[in-house]
């Protein structure tokens, strides 16, 4: 039958081209459209998308960052909803000023871009002692933003032209003085107040809940009384210290690691100098500085004549405030701790040397180099700890991504247990029960992670019992785990969860007490003052709330400042009520204001940066910037009802 095949190859071949290719291609291409058009789409800017993967790399990289920078941060800030959702709306506004920039045209030179990077702190840091950057910690700094050199310079390029987008805006905002203060006694105005508490603490011994009352309550928040779901896992970590754990150094490499190494491991070169210091910064004129080196040279012709009498002439002479009461004594230093020309003229001397007149960026110098402090040889047995964990460090990480590939690749093919990938790996298999969805006060490790908490309470983990994916819950870290035990969310009974229903009831039928009776006293108060008991006036402010509710302080400060005196009323919340009467205002005293003129800078930076957002909103409609999913920050804004002698106020904090 297939004869027909193997003696007509051309003709099949062509029959092939003609029908079977086409319709690959066509439905490829379809299929690729479908693929891309099906990945979440998070936001657009200008009618480009930023979609959910972008997203997700954008996170990454500022958590990568985060954590690099402070160690100790808590792993479940990064991974919050709030802090996913923060980045969105730091890649939207860098979309947004980025587009603005190419639309204006704005662009930065490669003469402005190298002056940038020759004064970063960062870059600096990379330099050897000669001076040269260090190539390979360049491209280290570079692969931790994901990019080569290249793209990290391109990168810095773009955000400096990015920043003339609102640089007009933010170096031209400023508010006269008249202006500021206006806004500033405004908003530091004082009021004298009494107020007379409702606590509804103090309503507690009054309520004595029936078993009907407590059955209502138990009906109507039943929610309130539910056991939260849990799961019982085992899980497997993959990280530096695991891999290190099956990494075995031979005696033969560690000696021949201390051998080659034993210098730097025993410590650093220490040099004493004394120096007589001209100063000559490098914006001194000219004239100025030839007399500065004059100075300099008729010293060093007096030291070199009698250098016992360096100490002497340093105390007279050398203009280093810190060093010239000690003789110009600078104590021991290693290499890197003075500037370059320095550096290099002390550890090219020997002892007892003077050096030539040397000139840096203080001016002009003339060292004597007082001793050297060469560092004692460490022994092997000393060093020997110190450097198998070393070597172990080095090749765990050199290993860690062939051990990552194997980790992800195996709990993901064996999907129902996690025991081969830790005998193939040499990693415990943990357990831990009474996990719940969301990270816990107190947890820690990959158990304080949300990310991981996440895979662990997916339909298909929890259902099928499953591995989850591996996870990279931090810096060279994957985790993997799987239910072996769930409890869903269950409504406890009654019988449980009594005393926790009643101690609801009072504080509820409390704080109702509370409330009516503050209302009650508003009332009778504001018909006859002579009537009310109050406690001694305060003074309140936004910046003084003398530990008055901030509600309250706010209700205050907006009474009606034309019929004072003025009662008004504030309902706290759980808290109880308040009724205060607001007496008189206490102006701003300005006179006494000793940090006016820092309140006036601090009011034109909030003014400047009000501008600059202003400015970022109008360029986020103009380029119809959108973000498509929920902000998931809480409101934590609370309305308070407040009752004034006319009418209700309602104040928020």
């Amino acid at each position: 039958m297939f004869d027909i095949f193997r003696k007509h190859t051309k003709i099949m071949m062509v029959v092939m081209f003609l029908l079977i290719i086409p319709s690959f291609v066509l439905f490829g291409i379809d299929g690729y459209n479908r693929m891309k058009n099906s990945e979440g789409v998070v936001a657009r800017v200008g009618g480009h998308d930023i979609t959910q993967s972008q997203w997700d790399q954008a996170h990454k990289i500022e958590a990568d960052r985060l954590r690099a920078a402070r160690p100790n941060l808590d792993a479940k800030l990064l991974d919050s909803p709030e802090a996913r959702y923060a980045t969105l709306e730091r890649l939207v506004r860098e979309r947004v000023v980025g587009l603005a920039a190419e639309k204006a045209r704005l662009s930065t030179s490669d003469s402005r871009l190298a002056r940038y990077l020759q004064d970063d702190p960062t870059i600096a840091s990379l330099r050897k002692p000669d001076g040269k950057l260090d190539m390979d910690r360049y491209r280290q700094l570079a692969a931790g933003q994901g990019l080569t050199p290249e793209g990290f310079e391109n990168s810095v390029r773009r955000d400096l032209s990015n920043q003339q987008v609102e640089a007009g805006v933010r170096v031209s905002g400023f508010s006269t003085p008249a202006v500021a203060d206006i806004a500033l006694n405004a908003f530091f105005e004082k009021r004298e107040v009494q107020v007379v508490n409702f606590l509804s603490s103090d309503f507690s011994s009054k309520v004595n809940p029936s078993d009907a009352d407590i059955n209502a309550f138990y009906q109507s928040n039943s929610a309130l009384f539910q056991a939260t779901e849990q799961a019982k896992i085992e899980y497997v970590v993959l990280d530096l210290d695991a891999i290190k754990k099956s990494i075995q150094i031979t005696e033969a490499d560690l000696k021949a690691y201390y051998d080659q190494n034993v210098a730097r491991l025993s410590g650093a070169e220490e040099r004493r100098a004394s120096h007589i210091l001209i100063n000559a910064p490098k914006d001194m004129v000219a004239a100025e500085r030839q007399k500065a080196k004059a100075k300099a040279e008729e010293l060093l012709k007096l030291v070199r004549a009698t250098p016992s009498s360096f100490s002497d002439v340093a105390k007279k002479n050398s203009q280093d405030t810190g060093s010239a009461a000690k003789g110009g004594d600078l104590d021991y230093f290693a290499r890197g701790a003075m500037v370059k020309p320095f550096e290099e003229a002390v550890f090219g001397m020997k002892k007892g040397d003077i050096s030539d007149v040397v000139v840096s960026d203080f001016g002009y110098h003339v060292i004597q180099l007082t001793d050297i402090k060469s560092p004692k040889q460490r022994s092997f047995e000393e060093l020997r700890q110190s450097i198998e964990s070393d070597l172990k460090t080095q090749q765990a990480q050199r290993k860690y991504a062939e051990f990552a590939e194997i980790f992800t690749n195996m709990v993901y093919e064996q999907t129902d247990s996690l025991k081969p990938v830790a005998d193939k790996l040499k990693l415990e298999v943990k357990t831990a029960d009474k996990v719940t969805r969301h990270v816990q006060p107190g947890s820690s490790g990959v158990l304080g992670s949300e990310k991981f908490l996440s895979a662990l309470f997916a339909s298909d983990s929890i259902e099928k019992k499953r591995n989850t994916e591996a996870v990279e819950t931090a810096v060279n870290q994957l985790a993997a785990g799987r239910v072996i035990g769930y409890q869903p969310t269950q409504v406890l009974p009654l019988t449980e969860v009594h005393a926790q229903v009643r101690d609801r009831v009072i504080a509820s039928k409390a704080v109702e007490l509370a409330k009516k009776e503050g209302l009650d006293k508003l009332t009778l108060w504001k018909k006859d003052a002579a009537l009310a008991h109050l406690p001694a006036a305060v003074v309140v402010s936004r910046d003084q709330a003398q530990n008055i509710p901030m509600p309250l302080v706010v209700a205050v400060l907006r009474a009606d400042a034309t019929v004072l005196p003025a009662w008004i009323g504030v309902d706290l919340g759980t808290r109880g009520y308040a009724v205060a009467r607001v007496n008189k205002i206490v102006p701003r005293n300005e006179a006494a204001q000793s940090s006016a003129p820092q309140d006036r800078n601090q009011y034109s930076q909030w003014w400047t940066s009000a501008e600059a957002q202003a400015y970022f909103a109008v360029l986020k409609e103009r380029l119809k910037a959108e973000i498509l999913v929920a902000n998931p920050a809480k409101n934590l804004t609370s309305l308070v009802k407040t009752h004034s002698s006319t009418d209700a106020v309602a104040a928020s904090k």
